[in-house]
């Protein structure tokens, strides 16, 4: 029970802590997962990041319900799904419930400016960590380069463009082999 209280509680402060969505989340699921409860490792929390953003869903829910379910099973992965969403609905409801009487008041306006740009800076650190961990050679440079061309410039499927990178991350390590032996 003490493993799903601390999956709970970890992701709730992560879900309670973190603002802007499932991007803004990622420095702080790096720390808590990774360095905080070893639960996984930086290429392990980046291939679930992979598949969170590929599957229906939000990010943090779905990176939360992975990591609980392996350190903790079927139970893990609730718990730590609802630890990550419980804060949200309950600063949603409550924002829902006042929100309307300020949106329009200038300085709401501006508050939410300002957040955005920190989101912006959140999402940047992110991508730098990921960066670091993951670009690691020529290959995954160039699978790098390609996926965000291909990105920014077609409106292609996440889906599509995580299944082109790995079968192509797999071509390129069989032709790197081959030329090895």
């Amino acid at each position: 029970m003490r493993t799903y209280l601390t999956l709970f509680l970890t992701f709730m402060r992560i879900g309670g802590l973190t603002f802007g969505g499932g991007y803004s989340m990622l420095p702080m699921m790096q720390r808590e997962l990774v360095e905080n409860h070893g639960w996984t490792t930086e290429s392990e929390l980046a291939d679930y990041y992979a598949i969170s953003q590929c599957t229906p869903g939000v990010i943090a829910i779905n990176t939360a319900t992975f990591i609980g379910y392996k350190v903790a099973g079927v139970f893990g992965g609730i718990f730590a799904t609802l630890g990550v969403a419980f804060p949200s609905l309950v600063i949603i409801t409550i924002i829902a419930a006042f929100l309307q009487n300020f949106a329009d008041l200038a300085v709401v306006q501006h508050a939410f400016a300002g957040i955005r740009v920190c989101v912006c800076v959140l999402i940047f650190q992110a991508v730098r960590k990921l960066w670091k961990n993951t670009v690691v050679s020529t290959s995954t440079a160039i699978i790098f380069g390609v996926v965000f061309i291909l990105s920014a410039a077609f409106s292609i499927s996440p889906i599509i463009l995580v299944t082109l990178a790995g079968i192509s991350g797999v071509i390129i390590k069989t032709v790197q082999n081959k030329e090895v032996k």
